[in-house]
């Protein structure tokens, strides 16, 4: 079993969640590849279509979001907390579970 950390709910985190929202909702979306979202609490961001690839999740809370059409590519998910979550149907479980228990970056097959 993982140790996971209690995420932190702080005003930084909400704004980071409510922006990126607002910026979605108006057809803007960001890159966030390679990006460290290191114990962020992401849980309600919407992602639709968002490029993740190398990026850093350890410990971040990402419960119920929906990655089915993000780019995941070498992204870590080390000690997350997956559930809820959607993922890339070519994204293996077995990729998933060895990037949450050991860091491993995912690679589609």
């Amino acid at each position: 079993m993982v140790n996971r950390p209690k995420v932190k709910h702080d005003a930084l985190n909400c704004l980071l969640r409510d922006e990126v929202n607002k910026q979605l909702a108006h057809g803007v979306k960001p890159d966030f590849s390679a990006i460290d979202f290191r114990a962020l609490h992401l849980q309600g961001l919407i992602v639709d279509g968002i490029d993740f690839s190398n990026s850093y999740f350890r410990m971040a809370d990402i419960r119920g979001i929906d990655f089915s059409t993000c780019n995941l590519e070498g992204a870590s998910l080390h000690a997350v907390s997956i559930s809820g979550c959607y993922f890339p149907k070519s994204l293996s479980a077995e990729e998933i579970r060895m990037s949450v228990e050991f860091g491993t970056r995912m690679r589609y097959r």
